[in-house]
């Protein structure tokens, strides 16, 4: 393959939300894989995608082109953030995360949500 498609990223590669987006769906994935097994297709299967739509709406929004569109998919991306987080009070109610651990990912999910939002409003300026 050629070295300068060895060494080419895509837009979204370089964004610190996306980046950070990933992090949290790797964590994500290893909390919920010790989630009872009766919530695979419920609860945890909820929770994984909420954390996915979050980094793949990042990357949508950084392929537009009018600044619009990436403001509206970066609007998006923070919804599914604010999905997720509610998602994660169910899991704590249910006693399949603790208190330690929810604070933890509100951490993480309050700086993403920070930068989403500088994201969506920089678009809108």
């Amino acid at each position: 393959m050629n070295n300068q498609f060895e060494t080419y990223s895509f837009s979204f590669e370089r964004m610190i939300a996306w980046k950070e987006s990933r992090l949290l769906v790797k964590t994500i994935y290893q909390i919920t894989s010790q989630f009872p097994k009766e919530e695979l297709y419920s609860l945890t299967n909820q929770i994984r995608r909420a954390a996915i739509s979050t980094s793949s709406n990042l990357a949508e929004g950084a392929g537009r082109h009018s600044s619009k569109d990436q403001a509206h998919f970066y609007q998006i991306a923070y919804s599914s953030l604010m999905e997720l987080m509610n998602q994660l009070y169910t899991s704590l109610d249910l006693n399949y995360i603790d208190e330690p651990t929810l604070s933890k990912l509100k951490k993480h999910i309050l700086a993403i949500s920070y930068l989403i939002n500088k994201l969506r409003k920089s678009c809108l300026s």
